[in-house]
């Protein structure tokens, strides 16, 4: 018979469960959260809206970098007044000009000298109203004071007719004059954007406790308050960019942009008005060149915006 000491162990101690423990995900043991890169990133690769803008931008970069790749044809010494304004043949699947020119190859080649005013033109916007906000927004009192004011005087006055006025002075223009005079009227939104970004981050914990510790204010400002505050400049930077595209065929297009010896959608456009009644196609192709490229960086944009948008990741 059990003594009581038996009967009390019975009752209270449950036997083993000798079932193997299943594994545990480890990197729900990491407990390591995601960052805001991550994050985003994760939240761009599911919508689709991402992968068609990013493969269509892919394929805009490898024309505008290898040209000579996917058409062997010379846009401009190749022409002849024979196939003036003459329809698709072997070898020309888009025509030819009023100057007999190749209109596949002038759209595969004017692609470079477009994207890279685009794209030189955002790096140099982000450069220049990202340092400008970050000082004022960091720093405060009169340096917000007169950078404010100075940001202020160059967003009254439009790109398109600030560039026209620069422009029209110098005759002598090549992609990279152009995307410098897009940027010079062009910096203020970045400013004032980073300057808000800036404002928030630096009322930061982490922020606070650099600066209890000693650390110099320039270092908090390049380590800990720059890199929380690029997200909302890069989500504007990728929507500009289709617009700094546009801004360089604008001026193209009215003589004051690219000289015509330079190819670019823009020149093209410009140069295929003439003939729109009788051939519209070698003005319609470079046009829809243009606007697919410029919808795949708004729409590009659109995804990186949601993405970064801190009630869109508190949402999810």
């Amino acid at each position: 018979m059990p003594s009581n000491a038996q009967l009390h162990q019975e009752h209270f101690v449950a036997p083993l469960d000798e079932t193997p423990l299943k594994a545990v995900d480890a990197v729900d043991v990491a407990g390591k959260p995601r960052t805001t890169w991550g994050d985003a990133w994760e939240s761009m690769r599911k919508r689709p809206m991402f992968w068609v803008s990013a493969a269509l931008i892919v394929v805009v970069l490898f024309l505008a970098i290898f040209p000579g790749v996917v058409t062997s044809a010379a846009p401009n010494d190749g022409c002849q007044l024979a196939n003036s304004d003459h329809g698709p043949a072997a070898g020309h699947p888009f025509g030819f000009t009023r100057q007999g020119c190749d209109v596949f190859a002038r759209v595969v080649f004017g692609a470079r000298a477009s994207v890279q005013v685009g794209m030189t033109a955002t790096i140099l916007v982000v450069l220049i109203g990202g340092i400008v906000g970050a000082i004022a927004g960091y720093y405060g009192g009169w340096w917000d004071a007169v950078l404010s004011r100075i940001g202020d005087i160059f967003f009254a006055i439009p790109t398109i007719l600030g560039a026209i006025v620069v422009m029209s002075a110098f005759p002598a223009r090549n992609p990279i004059f152009v995307a410098v005079v897009i940027a010079m009227f062009a910096w203020p939104q970045i400013a004032r954007i980073m300057r808000g970004a800036v404002l928030s981050a630096k009322q930061s914990d982490y922020v606070m406790a650099s600066l209890a510790l000693g650390v110099s204010r320039l270092r908090i400002l390049i380590r800990h308050v720059l890199p929380n505050a690029l997200a909302p400049v890069i989500a504007v930077a990728t929507v500009s960019l289709g617009t700094y595209i546009v801004a360089e065929s604008t001026l193209s297009f009215l003589g004051v942009g690219l000289p015509p010896s330079v190819m670019s959608w823009g020149n093209d456009i410009s140069q295929a008005r003439a003939s729109l009644t009788t051939n519209p196609m070698p003005l319609i192709y470079p046009a829809g060149a243009l606007s697919i490229t410029v919808l795949s960086f708004l729409m590009l944009g659109d995804v990186v915006r949601d993405a970064l948008d801190p009630k869109e990741r508190a949402r999810r």
